[in-house]
């Protein structure tokens, strides 16, 4: 379980919003995870949120980080993995999407981003876009620019809650994907291969979105993609993590033949259609 910081404990490098895992290992593939971590750097506090907030999934996606450090270690990838909790700023979010730095989450006012946005609180907004969000996509930028010549596949892992708003949600692991299909085809055969797995296609969430993590270094560059969604229930614990990260790592050496994967191909977005009348 993860503490969130406190004043005096951390070092200058220990603020960074990213943390860079085996930077020069393999470069076909990256993984990257946004919600990893549900602390909070120095001077933030608890936002005015209870303590026991940050050990639900508004704070972090839980089990994505473990899931996230297998891969990269199995594959000898990189990885960059978010170092503070989504209710600072959401890093899988566009800087002008609303939702960026959330003021209620799955029901938890959150006092502390009560007027951090561009119309009240601007330079806090501002703040944490220079100290947190652009930092954390800059070192996936770099992290891509390492690859060279060689193209890169993208692999961003999330988790979900079992239940949202009362109803159970009978997906183990869902693949998210907009116009791309190389990587998300693949997935969903190999995993629709395994008896008793329930496999959403862009399910639980849809991977059509304006700007995220995927769009912006996916979508707009041409670069191979998938997002995978695990239920938290089934890797909230070391031996659940280590059973999906095989999973993972054993589909992605599958894929990583797949003709055309490491061609710069541009499918463009659903999101950049224009909407006619």
């Amino acid at each position: 379980m993860q503490s969130r910081s406190r004043e005096g404990s951390t070092s200058p490098s220990d603020l960074l919003p990213y943390e860079l895992i085996n930077p020069e290992g393999d470069s076909g593939f990256l993984v990257v995870c946004d919600h990893a971590s549900n602390a909070l750097p120095p001077g933030y506090g608890t936002l005015g949120l209870a303590a026991a907030e940050f050990e639900r999934h508004i704070a972090y996606d839980i089990g994505a980080a473990g899931v996230s450090r297998l891969i990269a270690e199995t594959l000898d990838c990189p990885a960059v993995l978010a170092r503070w909790s989504r209710l600072l700023i959401d890093l899988n979010r566009g800087p002008d999407d609303p939702t960026l730095v959330m003021k209620l989450s799955d029901g938890a006012i959150v006092p502390g981003n009560r007027d951090v946005d561009p119309f009240q609180d601007r330079d806090e907004f501002e703040r944490r876009l220079a100290l947190f969000h652009r930092p954390y996509h800059e070192a996936i930028e770099a992290a891509l620019a390492r690859a060279g010549d060689q193209v890169p596949a993208i692999v961003s892992i999330h988790s979900f809650t079992p239940h949202w708003r009362g109803r159970a949600r009978p997906w183990q692991v869902g693949i998210l994907w907009d116009r791309d299909d190389r990587l998300p085809n693949e997935m969903l055969r190999l995993l629709r291969l395994e008896p008793g797995l329930v496999v959403g296609d862009n399910e639980p969430y849809s991977g059509r979105l304006k700007g995220d993590c995927l769009y912006q270094h996916g979508t707009v560059k041409g670069l191979p993609h998938v997002l995978i969604e695990i239920r938290q229930d089934l890797i909230a614990d070391v031996a659940g993590q280590r059973e999906w990260a095989a999973r993972i790592e054993e589909m992605l050496r599958v894929a990583a033949k797949l003709p055309g994967l490491r061609d710069v191909r541009h499918y463009g977005s659903h999101t950049d259609a224009r909407l006619t009348i």
